[in-house]
């Protein structure tokens, strides 16, 4: 390797020097706390020594730095670790560290970005590599910078096929700039991992995914140095052979050490074994600064270019309103990024790809490592990033989108053929839970939008919109019922259809909402007079909007929606009105697993069409008027 220059002597001792204590501050703080996972801490000891004080180009007073090398600790287990390396960089206290765990300590059991040296949440193992990904496929394709991307995983979670989805991307998009280091110590939490110490198995699939793969002691310093310089032309495998509990040996290469920390007693008597492992060195290790390369990027004040130019009566699905949308915005700032999972035809997705092909990130059927590409490429704030597939597909990588949650993660998402309106395709395809999924997420804002000029201003709030935004897109085509200058914000509802004399409410979005006034025409004639509402977001409600327009109506609400009961729109007003009294609410919704048909027939079938919405209203005032 002509451009290996080997360590000094003295360089070398310094770096053990600093996996010792690394070990050391990981007992300490664990044993503190009365929790964490020492044993794992100390099995990649080395390996994070070499990498924050030898490979890693960062500035430790600014982790947030646009130039910095990345670092994901896939395995969070071994926060611990992480946290005492930035204690060795000066970024954190001696004390701090000792605070584990504690509730009012930011340095939690696993890392989150309540640290700013944590771009995302880890601890759901085998999603670290395919947010490295994305944050890889950014420094190389849009940042065009030298940064590179480093991931250390554990070996229990190369059992995830999350961790083998994020393996094709990378080598697919010779992503040359990411380094993934497997720490492979054998044992897992209550077996061995299946492979325990087969490194040529390791090897070999790795090498099956086009990946450069390596084998080395991760406990040798010098092999270590030598692996993370090599001449990179493909994405990296260092495959590391270590001992779980390396430096107690109460604990080494034992099982049933896994999450248990050090007795008080146990731990002094390590602690003071390994304090004398550590070899006078006069030299003091400090990370190499990076280049300046990465482009400056502002994300604020993203803004349509121009109003909605579709016209009233005009048909419009909004799945094609979408992608017609994205690409507008993609017109108006270089660094939107969508991507989608081999359905770009479906979502309209294709509409940005062949405007901004350079932007546009092709994940193949992989919906959970589009999530995790997804949250690398919006990290640290690179890129606006938008990605779309089937409503349905999005219940695969619900555990990637909690993640995002956790992780404080600005991600846009869209899923299309929402609910049993897609028709024949059936009830595979049907997106009948989604809203009930994204709800529970505690930082998702949910759009619902029913014709072409709401769906361009979801797209538009959402780029702006903080957390995770999904946008729930229909097939069908429908009118465009908004006039282009309609002004629409996050949380508030629009009423499209009402008069003096309405006598009751009806909330519906999307499909529901064009045949709730489709039924206001019916009952019209019937001189029956209803409100219509359209919430625009199913969340946050308009929960005031409602309850006011409810009242008119002497508290008749009827919601009717394309998804289940359960978790959906229905349940969003009735947790709204819970409180109020005085309320008759009645919900529609597909009451059970449908089946294949065409749209209008499945409406019917289901009870969410014009015709059920009628004999709802019609039942409802009769029980009234029954009441008196």
């Amino acid at each position: 390797m002509e451009d290996y220059h080997k360590p000094d002597q003295q360089t070398v001792q310094a770096l053990r020097n600093i996996a010792i204590r690394l070990r050391i501050n990981s007992i300490k703080a664990t044993t503190a706390a009365g929790s964490g996972h020492p044993t794992s801490c100390c099995s990649v000891a080395e390996i994070m020594s070499v990498l924050f004080f030898h490979t890693m180009k960062y500035r430790p007073e600014d982790p947030k730095n646009s130039n910095n090398d990345r670092f994901i600790l896939s395995k969070g287990h071994a926060a611990p670790a992480l946290y005492a390396m930035w204690t060795e960089t000066g970024f954190l206290k001696e004390s701090e560290l000792l605070s584990l765990c504690q509730v009012d300590s930011t340095l939690e059991g696993h890392p989150t970005p309540k640290q700013q040296f944590v771009d995302v949440a880890t601890g759901s193992l085998g999603q670290g590599l395919g947010v490295a990904c994305g944050m890889a496929y950014t420094g190389k394709y849009f940042d065009k910078s030298s940064y590179r991307v480093y991931c250390l995983m554990g070996d229990g979670e190369m059992s995830e096929g999350a961790v083998w989805e994020a393996m094709a991307f990378a080598s697919y998009y010779q992503l040359d700039n990411l380094v993934a280091i497997l720490d492979i110590n054998r044992l897992g939490q209550s077996d061995p991992a299946p492979l325990q110490h087969h490194m040529e198995k390791y090897q070999k699939r790795c090498e099956a995914f086009g990946w450069h793969a390596i084998i080395v002691d991760g406990h040798s310093v010098e092999e270590l140095c030598k692996a993370l310089s090599q001449p990179r032309h493909q994405p990296t495998a260092i495959i590391a052979k270590t001992t779980k509990g390396k430096g107690i040996p109460a604990a080494e290469d034992k099982m049933g050490w896994h999450a248990k920390t050090l007795p008080k007693d146990m731990a002094e008597g390590v602690l003071k074994e390994l304090q004398g492992r550590i070899m006078n060195s006069s030299k003091r290790l400090y990370p190499t600064i990076p280049q300046e390369d990465a482009p400056p990027v502002s994300l604020r004040n993203v803004r349509m270019p121009s109003a909605p130019s579709y016209k009233p009566g005009e048909k419009m699905s909004t799945r094609k309103a979408y992608g017609m949308a994205l690409a507008k915005l993609g017109r108006y700032n270089e660094r939107v990024v969508a991507m989608d999972s081999d359905t770009n035809n479906f979502t309209y997705s294709e509409i940005f790809k062949n405007e901004h092909p350079n932007r546009f990130v092709e994940c193949y059927l992989a919906q959970q490592n589009m999530v995790s590409v997804a949250m690398g490429c919006a990290a640290r704030e690179r890129n606006i990033v938008f990605a779309s597939t089937l409503a349905s597909f999005f219940s695969r990588a619900y555990d990637q989108l909690r993640m995002a949650a956790i992780s404080e993660s600005n991600i846009n998402l869209c899923g299309s053929h929402c609910g049993l309106s897609i028709g024949e395709d059936g009830p595979s395809q049907m997106g009948l839970e989604d809203i009930a999924m994204f709800r529970a997420i505690p930082t998702a804002t949910i759009f619902y939008p029913s014709d072409g000029v709401s769906t361009e201003k979801a797209v538009e709030l959402a780029a702006s919109t903080k957390g995770v935004c999904y946008i729930r897109t229909s097939r069908p085509e429908n009118n465009i019922i908004y006039n282009s200058n309609e002004d629409f914000h996050v949380g508030q509802a629009k009423v499209v259809y009402q008069s003096k004399e309405d006598q009751v409410t009806i909330v519906a979005a999307g499909v529901t909402l064009h045949e709730a006034l489709a039924a206001a025409d019916l009952l019209k004639k019937e001189r029956i007079a209803i409100r219509v509402i359209d919430p625009f977001t199913i969340k946050p409600l308009d929960s005031k909007a409602i309850i006011d327009h409810a009242r008119i109506t002497r508290g008749r609400i009827i919601t009717v929606e394309d998804h289940y009961y359960e978790g959906g729109l229905g349940e969003a007003v009735c947790s709204a009105v819970v409180n109020e009294s005085g309320f008759n609410l009645q919900r529609l919704a597909v009451p059970h697993v449908p089946r294949s048909g065409k749209p209008s027939e499945l409406l019917k079938i289901y009870g969410i069409d014009r015709d059920a919405i009628t004999q709802a209203v019609r039942k409802m005032l009769s029980s009234s008027a029954n009441a008196k």
